[in-house]
């Protein structure tokens, strides 16, 4: 098994402020590995590090003379106006059938090549980046958050070729299902190192439980002996007969002091815990007739479903069909075309969505954002823990809005929110910047919650813990989806990959062809050069028996003829090989 990657004792700090250290892995071929951390732990960091998009403070990288790294990062490389196949033909330099055939894979058909790459949706940019990697062949991937933003059938595309992928990659990503169904391994990365499991992200996350679960028993035991020990200390510390026994186990207490073992993180066992609204009775939200879209021009018409009090729906479908349309204009950031739709009286609805991020006010600080958007009654312990819960904690607290970054501001409208105490949650993709324990936690919490939530999700496994009915966008329309979220997801995946079977017997019938019609070709080109190469060696014997019966005849016009005749033999002969080795 070849080596492509080795890091040593990696290093990386920003400003003094200490990234990670310590890094140490390897990485050989055919060896699928998810890349798993906390926020802010370097993931993306260290991938820049590998690329050499920036460099390591300390430590060491060797890459394989015979490693071909790609790198699928999350910022984009379209250059102005380019066409998608324009976009793909400059990242690959192949011809346009060879891009083709790899963009199917990923249903990217003549309509979408043919426009300009930035004008497509999310979904469809991430395809044609992915498709733009994967041309360049390379042995090594590396995936940064591939799937924020993606559809549901885009992501199961992904998925079926990974799963089928004969090299090795790092995929960085907090979506638990996608992980589960691609990497075998598992590399979780921290602010003082990292571990490599040789087991998927379920069984990495079972072992990192039993093994927390050890530490806090051996800790207590510490604290138990400890106690012990203390209570006679402080009992007899000043009776002379019992003083010099007393200060051995003064030095006892600190030996097992020094057995404590420090943990770094009790990541995966935080409970978010959203205050309760007041409870109602009846729909939430009723929908009539609903006609959505933008400028008059309708997306999708005849919306009509209900959400009761306390239920939690998911809005489903491909990106660009109408999901986030119809949740602002749920929310009145858009105007209806048609229909009606009806909240429930005195409803008070929190939204989650692009626009709440951008209308933050960049020189507020964290802190005092999170006290003013939280409830009146709610507590200021309640607030910080909110805050501790999606990373904003002491120092983070003092911090200017306009400082945060993107995922950062997201995490922040997302606290607040929760500490509003509203009737209703409407959310916009809102798991795209939280790790995956934070995504599960935020998943029970709003279960648990006596609202609605109204939500669009790609992570599966956020949307399958939360959904308790489902309703569809799909080409135009609206419906509700009678069957649960993991039936909805094996039904999507089955007509997927029988689309991929049929177009991959249509192309393997249309290669068979092909082969066959440039064997058919090449066989009569064969002949042709065989008569050729007769006639030539037919000539060529005359003019070497005329030379061989008239010695001293030397006339220049034959020899020329000869010597012609001599490299088209050659040539003729050349092509025949080519041909007949194919």
């Amino acid at each position: 098994m070849s080596i492509l990657l080795q890091v040593s004792n990696l290093s990386k700090q920003y400003s003094g402020q200490k990234v990670f250290s310590g890094l140490s892995f390897t990485i050989s071929s055919r060896q699928k590995i998810g890349v798993i951390g906390r926020n802010g732990a370097g993931k993306s960091t260290l991938f820049r590090i590998l690329t050499e998009e920036e460099e390591a403070d300390e430590g060491r990288i060797i890459i394989g003379e015979s490693t071909h790294i790609g790198y699928l990062k999350q910022e984009e490389d379209f250059i102005g106006q380019e066409k998608s196949l324009d976009y793909l033909k400059r990242l690959s330099g192949k011809e346009d059938w060879s891009i083709r055939k790899v963009a199917d894979k990923f249903q990217l058909k003549e309509e979408k090549l043919s426009l300009p790459a930035n004008k497509l949706s999310g979904g469809w940019r991430m395809r044609l980046r992915l498709v733009g990697m994967l041309l360049k062949e390379p042995n090594l991937f590396l995936l940064d958050e591939p799937t924020n933003y993606l559809d549901l059938n885009t992501l199961l595309l992904l998925e079926n070729y990974l799963q089928s992928y004969k090299g090795s990659f790092l995929i960085i990503s907090h979506d638990r299902e996608f992980l589960k169904q691609t990497c075998t391994e598992t590399l979780e990365v921290s602010n003082n190192g990292c571990y490599h499991y040789p087991g998927n992200i379920e069984s990495y996350l079972i072992f990192k439980k039993q093994k927390l679960n050890t530490l806090l028993k051996a800790n207590d035991n510490l604290d138990r002996q400890q106690k012990h020990l203390q209570d006679f200390v402080d009992r007899f510390r000043y009776k002379a007969s019992k003083a010099k026994q007393a200060q051995s186990l003064i030095r006892k207490i600190s030996k097992l002091e020094n057995k404590r073992i420090t943990i770094e993180s009790k990541a995966g066992i935080t409970r978010i815990i959203i205050p309760p609204t007041i409870k109602r009775q009846n729909f939430a939200l009723r929908t009539n007739n609903l006609v959505i879209g933008y400028n008059e021009q309708a997306l999708v018409s005849g919306i009509d479903f209900d959400c009761q009090t306390g239920e939690k729906l998911a809005i489903l479908g491909l990106n660009g069909q109408g999901k986030t349309t119809l949740l602002r204009t749920l929310v009145g950031s858009l105007p209806k075309i048609d229909g009606s739709f009806r909240w429930l009286t005195d409803c008070k609805i929190a939204y989650h969505g692009q626009e709440s991020i951008k209308a933050l006010n960049n020189n507020e600080q964290v802190g005092t954002y999170l006290r003013r958007e939280a409830a009146s009654d709610i507590k200021t312990e309640a607030v910080l823990k909110m805050a501790g819960d999606f990373l904003f904690k002491d120092e983070e607290l003092k911090k200017s809005i306009g400082v945060l970054s993107g995922g950062e501001k997201s995490r922040l409208v997302l606290a607040g929110l929760l500490l509003s105490k509203p009737d209703v949650f409407v959310l916009d993709e809102p798991t795209c910047h939280l790790d995956f324990e934070t995504v599960e936690a935020l998943g029970a919490a709003l279960k648990k919650f006596n609202g609605s939530v109204l939500f669009a999700s790609h992570d599966r496994t956020f949307t399958n813990m939360l959904a308790t009915g489902l309703v569809e966008i799909k080409e135009g329309r609206a419906r509700i989806y009678a069957e649960d979220y993991e039936k909805y997801v094996n039904e999507l995946e089955k007509k997927l990959l029988a689309e991929i079977e049929d177009k991959k017997e249509v192309i393997e019938n249309n290669e068979a062809k092909e082969k066959y019609l440039i064997k058919k070709i090449n066989r009569k080109t064969s002949l042709s050069l065989e008569k050729e190469l007769n006639k030539l060696k037919q000539e060529q014997q005359k003019l070497t028996d005329y030379f061989f019966h008239n010695p001293t005849d030397y006339d220049l016009e034959k020899v020329k003829k000869l010597e012609e005749i001599k490299k088209n033999i050659e040539q003729k002969e050349e092509e025949w090989l080519v041909i007949n080795t194919k």
